[in-house]
């Protein structure tokens, strides 16, 4: 039988990164079923870019290079990059916006546990405002074969095998004046999402819960930024279907649930206290959906996370939680 007094045992950097990355793989796993090996090499491309960059850097630094490598936070890093870009993007954007993310966005501030910006959003940003083209082309639905994604992210223009993302269909469809239901019945669509999309979105629920499970994270930020997410949608919804997406169709399409378990809840970027966690998460949510219907990309939670990263330090400062036998003001 076990018995007070439980202390947890000290966890590393390099644990915590490691679980992540293991809760990512059911995602990976289905990204492949749905769109072929093609996320694999990109994976591949953006951890090596991201280990090298991270070494680079590291020795400008005079730093111990394996000691801060070996953590695994740039292979983080890596991983959700890969994750959300589109796959057929030319490698070159892979490398740079790795790169970027790592010398710049990263080290630039003091390296791990200073920078003030998610490093994987951060370079989402810098490359769709640089190369919106590039950022923009996404591979149609289906399997894509090893030899025509090489060819793509090697330079070669394949349009056959592109097209439009269900919020990038949704958006042109709305301001055409199609109604949502029309729009949802085309072929870019599923039974609530996008087409194959729904499957990614649920290898990271998997995935997220996973990690709330090790309590590698709280219940605090996913919550808040699924609830904020449905809470919005739903009520324009409910108010003008023609108008507005269900729920459903938010939760299940872009990268909502890749948000909601692996990039809002960046310890280092985001907040820190429990009810500012909330507020933060909370918030991504309302801007995400801000952008994505009434802004100039398809999906906006890159630009609403860093715009939230510069809120963190007040958020944090007014929502300290009362010291433990003091009375409230």
């Amino acid at each position: 039988m076990l018995t007070s007094p439980f202390v947890r045992q000290p966890t590393s950097v390099q644990q915590v990164m490691f679980t992540v990355l293991v809760a990512l793989l059911p995602a990976i796993g289905l990204y492949v079923w749905q769109f072929g090996p093609g996320i694999v090499v990109n994976i591949a491309i953006a951890t090596l870019s991201a280990v090298s960059a991270e070494a680079a850097v590291l020795r400008l630094r005079k730093k111990p290079v394996g000691l801060y490598v070996s953590d695994l936070s740039a292979v983080v890093t890596a991983w959700l990059i890969a994750l959300t870009f589109p796959t057929i993007v030319p490698a070159w954007i892979l490398i740079l916006a790795t790169v970027l993310s790592i010398g710049a966005v990263k080290h630039l501030y003091g390296g791990l546990g200073q920078n003030p910006f998610n490093p994987a959003m951060a370079a989402y940003c810098l490359m769709i405002v640089a190369y919106p083209s590039a950022m923009s082309q996404w591979p149609a639905a289906g399997w894509l074969d090893l030899g025509t994604h090489l060819q793509l992210i090697g330079g070669a223009s394949l349009d056959a095998v592109t097209g439009a993302t269900p919020l990038d269909a949704l958006r042109t469809g709305l301001r055409a004046g199609t109604a949502v239901g029309d729009i949802l019945s085309g072929s870019a669509f599923g039974l609530a999402g996008g087409r194959g999309w729904e499957w990614i979105g649920l290898g990271y629920l998997i995935g997220g819960l996973f990690l709330i499970q090790r309590r590698v994270i709280t219940w605090h930020l996913p919550t808040a930024f699924i609830a904020g997410l449905v809470v919005v949608s739903g009520l324009f919804w409910l108010a003008s279907p023609a108008h507005f997406a269900s729920p459903l169709f938010h939760l299940l399409s872009g990268g909502s649930l890749l948000a909601a378990f692996f990039i809002v809840t960046d310890p280092v970027s985001g907040a820190t206290t429990p009810r500012g966690k909330l507020i933060f998460a909370a918030s991504v949510a309302l801007i995400t959906w801000l952008i994505r219907n009434f802004g100039a990309y398809p999906d906006g939670i890159a630009f609403a996370v860093l715009l939230m990263n510069l809120c963190v330090p007040l958020i944090d400062m007014k929502t300290q939680p009362r010291v433990f036998g003091h009375k409230g003001d």
